[in-house]
């Protein structure tokens, strides 16, 4: 069985961040790879700015490069409408059966993880792993076995940050991956 970690995210846009995570679970897990899973709009969040998923899909693929521990997917995109985890998860493990698959979250999700649509279900039929993010305290209860707190660097960099800087005139060429900065700027997104 292949061990593949979903990291679902708006990715808008992917940042060297969410490259950094994916790098250390694969390298630092018994993780083989991990799927960048663009989502079209959190269910729990509201409504935002985020790009057409497309274009947040194509940065995603020019972000990995080379490196075939990683994938971007868009999965998720040609689901129903709202999606949630518990589907993707469900729908993933169906379309894939050589694959077992965890899910990756942030601490602050971890924190309202209850409000998750089905999340015992994520819970008892999926390994989740937490990444730390700065002031959010994980506690993982002693019956949850599947579920583990991660010892990844805390990379504070934010999409919202990039794109605010972006729309300042600020350059962001760091941090984001090389081409990802290119077709940004190609294709004048954020201004």
């Amino acid at each position: 069985m292949i061990k593949t970690a979903v990291f679902s995210g708006t990715f808008n846009p992917i940042h060297v961040g969410h490259l950094v995570l994916a790098n250390y679970l694969c390298e630092f897990t018994d993780v083989d790879e991990v799927w960048l899973m663009v989502s079209p709009l959190n269910p729990l969040k509201e409504p935002n700015t985020a790009l057409d998923s497309k274009l947040r899909y194509e940065m995603a693929k020019l972000a990995i490069d080379d490196d075939a521990r990683l994938s971007a997917s868009d999965f998720e995109l040609h689901l129903p409408q709202p999606t949630y985890s518990i589907k993707t998860l469900t729908a993933l493990r169906d379309n894939y059966p050589d694959r077992e698959f965890s899910l990756l979250i942030g601490a602050d999700n971890w924190l309202v993880f209850d409000q998750w649509k089905d999340y015992q279900q994520i819970i008892d039929e999926f390994p989740i792993w937490i990444y730390p993010r700065a002031g959010f305290e994980v506690k993982i209860p002693d019956f949850m076995p599947s579920v583990k707190l991660l010892s990844a660097p805390l990379v504070e960099i934010s999409s919202t940050f990039i794109r605010q800087s972006i729309t300042g005139g600020h350059d962001m060429r760091r941090f984001v991956p090389e081409e990802v900065w290119k077709y940004i700027k190609t294709n004048r997104l954020y201004l």
